[in-house]
């Protein structure tokens, strides 16, 4: 497996929320009871104490208090008092943000970096702020990490650790939000000895440094073991477990070799250490021995519940979480999977909601008995279990070991994407999506304050789009990894689909119909047609043919070869004819067909996480050379037709392999 699988997970991986037993007294972070100052609330566990929330909402759905505009990142939101806050980017850079919890009014923000991968995948921000004691601390994905005063923003004390020192297995972009406990803002760094650190909350100096272990993006997560203070970091190969004070190496747990990485928090309660891996990897069960000779052993090993960017939590004994049947989610339609409940001590699926291999269906009020969930984020409250899928619906079911038993649901940001985990504050929900912010009250509305009742709306009154699977629409045929690079087989099948198929099948439709019309048809008009053709099939081929084949095959490079030999060719006879009219209006066309074509294929491959696309966009030096030839060959007015075709080829197989020649080397 490439690096590039699961870019997402992580990316967003702040999301990475889950769940942790850790001894609620014991381990709790820096706060007081009833706010929720991290990414897993005030007891890191995905949980709150917060009662008085409702069992159903009515048809419209309950009250939303706020709704504003939000810019690009994965980061939730943190809540203490009357405030909130979380980090997101614009073209302007990337910012910490505070509003106001009632009405969503900006109350301060800080900016402390350029936007991040503002055209990629995945942009912005991805892990979430960490409020403790009148001060937020946050990370950006260079690994910058900074603190801030909670009243009005002012900065306190910043550094990079992931540059100090030199920081592995957060390439994709740094997602750990700091954990704040005891004195100590803890981060997994990944950099030869210094694996994990601890900084003082302070003034960020270095308090320990331990381990040589790659990192991941999972945060670092306190636990308490024999009544012993430890961190645990989720690590891209291994477990390990240091002291909190010191950073003495307590237990180290092999997990993987090569690449492999990790966005979901563990579950802890003692003895046992519950982990689960992406790409299909199932889940785990551990315990904590303390044997020097076997410190950790493995109690059980299950297929199922493989976490992605979402983590589970654990009631009562069951983890709640999805279970992600393909290797990556994708950001242009949502993952399949199960929303399954498992047994913590068995491994015991006890209930699943969803067919994993099915595509997303749009649920209607003739919904099946067993409704679909989806790739949903999940935290409790009141006895309940509160969902926010990644189609932007809010769903509310019961904590129930026995059955999935669903109470309400509602969109809230239909239409998106959404991987950022909600957060719940004096029942208070707040949800945020790539471009939107909203907050719904969840208790009972005659509790909010006459002003805040009158100026709320209900989620039907939302501006929301209905969702679209471009996935399905366009590429007939997805490959399952999607940001792994192709393979050699699939860059031959590719060549041959093109050169055997597309482009000698646009000419003979070429020929044909200009044997039809007759000398009518020009020269010009004849090549002008073969582009187009060639552009269209291979526009059209990548869904047709992929669905004939059962497999990935990828045909929009002809689209810009064609629209770049076009632009050459024109180019070539305006020089020949610089008078006349016709000559540069097509001209003009070619070199806008050539822009709007590069600028569509990059779009769509980035909006359909293609992310090889950009290879094919460097190709076109290798074929110049003889894009040129064939334009010249209107000299031989005889074999003119035959020669151009031939160049054409050529030149397609300059522009291809020489794209592909990078890919091959990147490999």
């Amino acid at each position: 497996m490439t690096s590039a699988r699961l870019l997402l997970r992580l990316m967003v991986v702040t999301l990475f929320g889950s769940s942790i037993l850790c001894g609620r007294s014991q381990c709790r972070a820096d706060e007081s009871a009833g706010s929720w100052p991290f990414i897993r609330g005030d007891d890191l566990d995905g949980q709150t104490s917060e009662t008085g929330l409702l069992d159903t909402w009515p048809v419209p759905g309950p009250p939303v208090l706020w709704t504003r505009e939000l810019g690009q990142g994965y980061s939730s939101f943190v809540a203490w008092d009357d405030r909130v806050a979380t980090q997101y980017q614009t073209l302007a850079g990337q910012f910490v943000i505070c509003l106001d919890a009632d009405t969503g009014t900006t109350l301060w923000q800080h900016r402390y970096d350029w936007p991040h991968e503002t055209a990629g995948v995945y942009p912005g921000p991805r892990s979430t702020p960490t409020y403790a004691n009148g001060r937020l601390y946050f990370a950006s994905p260079s690994g910058y990490v900074g603190c801030l005063d909670a009243s009005d923003g002012t900065p306190r004390w910043s550094r990079n650790p992931k540059e100090e020192f030199d920081g592995d297995g957060t390439d994709f972009g740094y997602s750990c939000s700091p954990t704040v406990i005891d004195g100590k803002v803890l981060l997994p760094v990944g950099g030869k000895g210094a694996s994990m650190i601890a900084l003082d909350v302070d003034d960020g100096s270095l308090v320990w440094q331990a381990g040589d272990d790659a990192a991941s993006y999972t945060p670092a997560y306190p636990v308490t073991w024999n009544g012993r203070r430890c961190v645990i970091g989720y690590l891209r190969n291994v477990l390990i477990c240091h002291d909190l004070e010191s950073g003495e190496l307590i237990w180290r747990h092999f997990l993987s070799t090569g690449y492999d990485e990790h966005s979901a928090w563990p579950i802890y309660s003692e003895p046992y250490l519950w982990i689960s891996s992406p790409f299909q990897s199932g889940s785990e069960l551990l315990e904590i021995t303390g044997d020097p000779e076997r410190p950790v052993r493995t109690i059980w090993k299950s297929r199922r519940m493989s976490n992605d960017i979402f983590s589970s939590v654990l009631v009562d004994g069951s983890i709640y979480g999805f279970d992600l049947y393909e290797a990556q989610a994708k950001v242009h339609r949502p993952s399949r999977g199960s929303f399954l409940c498992q047994d913590l001590m068995t491994g015991e699926e006890l209930w699943s909601v969803g067919d994993p291999q099915r595509r997303y269906v749009e649920r209607t009020i003739d919904h099946d008995a067993e409704p679909r969930v989806g790739h949903a984020t999940v935290i409790v409250a009141d006895g309940k279990l509160i969902l926010m899928n990644d189609t932007g619906e809010l769903i509310l079911a019961r904590v129930n070991p026995k059955r999935y038993e669903e109470l309400a649901r509602v969109s809230i940001l239909g239409g998106e994407i959404c991987w950022t985990q909600p957060t719940i504050h004096r029942k208070r929900l707040f949800v945020r999506s790539h471009s939107r912010a909203v907050c719904v009250y969840l208790g009972d509305p005659s509790e909010l304050e006459v002003s805040i009742r009158d100026r709320a709306i209900t989620a039907i009154d939302l501006p929301q789009r209905k969702y679209v699977d471009l996935a399905a629409m366009i590429l007939g045929i997805e490959p399952e990894y999607a940001f792994d690079l192709p393979s050699i087989e699939w860059l031959r099948t590719w060549f041959i689909v093109s050169v055997c198929g597309i482009l000698p099948g646009s000419f003979v439709v070429t020929m044909i119909v200009r044997g039809i019309v007759g000398a009518r048809m020009g020269y010009d008009i004849c090549r002008w047609m073969f582009w187009l053709t060639s552009f269209s099939a291979g526009a059209l081929g990548t869904t047709f043919i992929s669905r004939w084949q059962d497999d990935f095959v990828f045909t929009w490079p002809v689209c810009i070869f064609v629209a770049f030999q076009a632009a050459v060719a024109e180019t070539r006879s305006r020089k020949q004819q610089p008078d006349g009219r016709k000559v540069r209006l097509r001209s003009v066309a070619a070199a806008l067909l050539l822009v709007v074509s590069c600028l569509t294929y990059f779009l769509l491959c980035r909006r359909l996480s293609l992310v090889f696309e950009w290879v094919f966009l460097c190709g076109f030096a290798a074929a110049l050379p003889f894009s040129i030839v064939a334009s010249l060959c209107n000299r031989d007015r005889k074999w003119r037709v035959a020669w151009e075709a031939f160049f054409t080829l050529l030149a397609f197989t300059g522009f291809y392999w020489g794209a592909a020649a990078i890919l091959l080397f990147k490999s």
